[in-house]
């Protein structure tokens, strides 16, 4: 096409290792491709070290791929003569721009009509888009079971899921909103009264301002995904926040936010002991604890916000700094075993004969 300037990719999702990414049909073809990018971004150094991985493992029939250190979370592999910079940019969000917009949206029309019907009740409060990914059947399993075991908590907490419905066409997604109802249905019914039920799930799409109200009025945000590139609901719960009185977040450790994020209240979805166990703790923590971990956080997202996502990966882009010294890439028992799969590992200007 004629096409000269330098095309980088991003993936938003998390890149599977190698021994899952083998299995796909044609992967050789198709995933040895995004090495004609200049640039290829990831969520987290994990899913970094998956695609050097599969390179060293699929593409290096001839030993001849090289890969390099350079600064921050970036490698350089050279395959086939083409040098493509590989590294970890974690998406963030704008906290500040969104800490305003929940401020102004706590009083809302909308926000304000639901805190009055809570009377009082502690807010839990859930936003996933319809898919399988998101652990929302495992998530009401595991509200089931604090129910269950918690009946201190019956009447005085109320759990918001907003769940817009999503790919309704696909017979599976079609499956998945069916059970989530039938699932909240029956809490609702098992431990429901006639002046209180504890779920409320809601399969409509409310404006980013609303979310922002929600957020800063829920105790604890409930994040649970079975795996996800970053999450920016976690992040966006965060900014929503109250400093002077923050809700807690529950967060799943398969995602990319999780790395940063030891502040909230870490969980394995799978285990829906945990996750009840976590809502234990966040709807007792006191005061000065939910003020310590919201604090921890919101500094982690400020750090890491959208801007410093897109200069970062431009700067890459670009050619800039952090491509210009490179060392071997074999430090901290990351990948320590690239020698030994046939990759050479070479400073940079051995590389380049410069």
């Amino acid at each position: 096409m004629g096409i000269a300037n330098r095309i980088g990719f991003f993936l938003h999702v998390p890149l599977p290792p190698p021994e899952i990414l083998a299995s796909l049909p044609n992967h050789e073809q198709l995933i040895p491709l995004l090495m004609q990018y200049d640039v290829v971004g990831f969520q987290t150094d994990g899913d970094v070290q998956n695609f050097v991985r599969y390179l060293i493992s699929e593409c290096n029939k001839m030993r001849e791929t090289r890969v390099f250190e350079s600064a921050g979370h970036q490698v350089t592999v050279r395959m086939n003569g083409q040098e493509t910079l590989i590294g970890s940019f974690p998406v963030g969000i704008e906290p500040r721009a969104f800490a305003r917009l929940a401020r102004r949206n706590e009083q809302s029309p909308l926000v304000k009509n639901l805190v009055a019907s809570l009377g009082g009740r502690n807010l839990v409060i859930g936003v996933d888009r319809l898919d399988y990914s998101k652990g929302l059947i495992q998530r009401l399993d595991a509200f089931d079971i604090f129910l269950a075991n918690h009946s201190e908590w019956l009447g005085k907490l109320t759990y918001l899921q907003i769940t817009p419905t999503n790919r309704a066409e696909i017979p599976e997604y079609s499956e998945l909103e069916e059970a989530l109802g039938s699932a909240a249905g029956r809490i609702n019914g098992k431990y429901g009264e006639v002046s209180w039920t504890p779920i409320r799930y809601v399969n409509r799409v409310y404006s980013r301002s609303v979310l922002a109200g929600l957020y800063r009025m829920a105790r604890v945000g409930l994040v649970t995904p079975l795996r996800d590139g970053m999450n920016l609901v976690a992040k966006e719960y965060v900014a929503a926040q109250d400093p002077d009185d923050p809700g807690v977040l529950i967060l799943s450790r398969f995602v990319g936010a999780a790395i940063n994020f030891r502040s909230a209240l870490l969980v394995n979805p799978y285990d829906a002991e945990s996750v009840a166990s976590a809502l234990v703790q966040a709807l007792a923590m006191p005061l000065e604890e939910r003020r310590a971990r919201h604090q921890a956080l919101y500094a982690n997202v400020c750090e890491y916000d959208v801007n410093r996502w897109q200069r970062e990966f431009l700067t890459a882009l670009r050619g800039g700094p952090g491509r210009e010294k490179f060392q071997p890439y074999a430090s901290n028992g990351e990948l320590t075993n690239l020698e030994t799969s046939g990759a050479r590992l070479a400073p940079f200007d051995q590389l380049s004969g410069e």
